[in-house]
């Protein structure tokens, strides 16, 4: 399927990392997220009920990011993209992106992220 909904850029405030220490203080956690779904019915009609709300998919990764503490970005992504397809059956396939700015490497980068897809 070519169709896609995509929310790119959302920014979270939660309390993720591999330490304790890394949990202690929330931090952001940016996340895209795009859905694979046939859209041809909903802009043929013009139809909220025939597509998926954006609002619907951007609560989905809010409350993944803001009222569950992970340890692994990895799992941030695969609790999101289990959530989409869970609740939106219209979803064929689902990509998930997380970024964590401030990943605690001795080093200089700017930000550590993972990448998830999943399919029916």
């Amino acid at each position: 399927m070519t169709d896609r909904i995509f929310l790119h850029g959302m920014a979270f405030v939660g309390r993720h990392g591999v330490t304790e220490d890394e949990r202690v203080e929330p931090q952001q956690i940016e996340v895209d997220l795009e859905a694979r779904l046939d859209l041809r019915a909903a802009g043929a009609g013009d139809d909220l009920g025939r597509t998926v709300d954006y609002g619907a998919l951007f609560e989905i990764a809010r409350l993944v990011v803001e009222e569950h503490s992970f340890r692994l970005l990895e799992a941030i992504a695969e609790s999101i993209a289990a959530a989409a397809l869970e609740a939106h059956p219209r979803i064929e396939a689902v990509s998930v992106t997380v970024r964590k700015p401030g990943v605690p490497i001795e080093g200089v980068l700017e930000q550590a992220g993972v990448s998830v897809e999943r399919r029916r």
